[in-house]
């Protein structure tokens, strides 16, 4: 019996000890699976760094920033870092379109975020922006290795100076491997540069210094995170073409605001991608025309999500049909057969609405009413109006009236004179009206006085009444 229990516990133990080796094993696999990130920053120390900014120089300002950021670096797993500065080693006269180099090779977090944050504070801006070079022989900064994540990280306060094209280097760079698309952080800089960093990488605006480290942190989350997310604008034929829209992400569960971006078709052709906490359930609105919704969204970490939402969109233009007015009359939407109002339009204007049937209320005199009007996809349904002719009533006196159009079977009310006024303007559309008028200081009905007139497109009509 005892021989028994021992074989027993052998077989047991033998068994626990493959079960454990095993367990080693694959966990050294999925450590060996995860990539090293290596990030790469180039920093701008061309003299334009001088320029003074928010509390102080734009230099020292990111010197301060990037310190503070460094710091936080120094215990992330899978990470090496590097820097190269630029504009740093020449007076910008000289203009030395080759002052860039590489100050601090690759190397674990814990040890180089130290360097470099050393480096940087000796940094003294002195020369011009060869960014073009600079992204250009930093391919050798990487050096080889078979499961890394490579990624460059740009902070600039200006554009290129030296005559390169940053885009086309950037983009030979990414085709061969080099590196994954670069992060471009703008100093300082306006968001109309945006479109020029754009085809080069992912352009942030920094526009103060107390966003900089925000900016930092979420470019640091998407560089190294897999997590990653693109909102889909389908069309009517659900292609992911709608765009240039803003969307709203809300805590699902407390209501409140995470994140507002206006949807973009990158350089690619696709629906730009973001980052978002993985963490959180989010609701949707996609602020078209009228809204779209999309409740109780969930983030797959570790993935590339896409999030469909149906948008299909066209356009509505409306416009004027005679000569130049003063007079821009607007137009209430409603969807069709709903009184909620849900857009304000004004004349000489295109605007987006979701596919569908809308009705019009013209603000004009009298109003103009239009039903079901259809907005298709991508089409613009043009709608025309004659524009307003004036009539300037002219009066001896203070008193009451109103004007009527005449079609020559009924009066039917437009509006009331003002009382307080001995001469108004009021803007009416073409047609045949009436005038019914008593001075305030007479008290007999029968001295009513009515005046018939026409009213044309861009014409002033002259009324008296005496």
């Amino acid at each position: 019996m005892k021989h028994l229990e021992l074989r027993i516990k052998n077989f047991v133990l033998r068994n626990l000890i493959k079960v454990l080796c095993l367990s080693f094993y694959f966990f050294l696999l999925t450590l060996k699976a995860q990539p090293t990130n290596r990030i790469l920053f180039i920093f701008d120390d061309s003299y334009s760094m001088y320029a003074p900014w928010n509390s102080n120089i734009k230099i020292e300002v990111a010197k301060k920033v990037m310190g503070k950021f460094l710091d936080s670096l120094k215990n992330l797993p899978n990470l090496e870092l590097a820097l190269r500065c630029y504009g740093h080693t020449t007076f910008f006269k000289e203009r030395n379109c080759k002052d860039s180099k590489l100050e601090v090779p690759f190397g674990n977090t814990k040890e180089n975020a130290v360097k470099i944050k050393q480096r940087i504070l000796k940094l003294e801006p002195t020369g011009t922006t060869p960014i073009a070079y600079s992204l250009g022989e930093c391919a050798a900064d990487f050096t080889p290795c078979s499961n890394c994540r490579n990624i460059v990280i740009l902070i600039t306060d200006g554009i290129e100076e030296c005559d390169g094209n940053p885009c086309e280097v950037s983009i030979a760079l990414q085709k061969k491997g080099i590196f994954i698309r670069p992060f471009v952080i703008g100093v300082g800089l306006d968001v109309k540069f945006a479109d020029v960093f754009g085809c080069m990488g992912k352009f942030y605006d920094v526009s103060n210094e107390a966003n900089f480290g925000d900016v930092l942190s979420l470019v640091l989350t998407e560089a190294i995170s897999q997590t990653t997310v693109q909102v889909d604008l389908l069309d009517i034929l659900k292609k992911p073409t709608e765009t240039d829209v803003n969307m709203t992400f809300y805590d699902a569960n407390t209501k409140q605001i995470k994140y507002n971006y206006l949807h973009t078709i990158n350089h690619r052709g696709n629906p730009d991608t973001l980052v978002l906490n993985p963490d959180v359930t989010y609701n949707l609105t996609v602020h078209t025309i009228p809204p779209v919704e999309k409740n109780d969204i969930t983030i797959t970490r570790g993935k590339h999500n896409i999030i469909p939402v149906d948008a299909p969109q066209g356009y509505l233009k409306l416009e004027l049909d005679g000569p130049i007015s003063k007079y821009y009359p607007t137009t209430v939407v409603r969807k069709s057969g709903e009184m909620k109002t849900l857009n304000v339009h004004e004349f000489g204007k295109t605007e987006k609405y979701i596919v569908g049937k809308y009705d019009l209320e013209v603000l004009t005199l009298p109003r103009i009413k239009l039903s079901a009007v259809e907005i298709k996809q991508s089409s613009t349904n043009s709608l025309k109006i004659p524009t307003s002719g004036v009539a300037y009533i002219s009066k001896i006196g203070t008193g009451f009236g109103s004007i009527y159009l005449d079609d020559g079977k009924q009066v039917i009310w437009v509006c009331n004179l003002n009382n307080a006024l001995q001469n108004e303007i009021i803007y009416l559309q073409p047609g045949n009206y009436k005038m019914e008028f008593r001075f305030e200081n007479t008290k007999e009905t029968i001295k009513t006085v009515e005046r018939k007139f026409a009213i044309s497109s861009g014409i002033t009509t002259n009324l008296k009444l005496n």
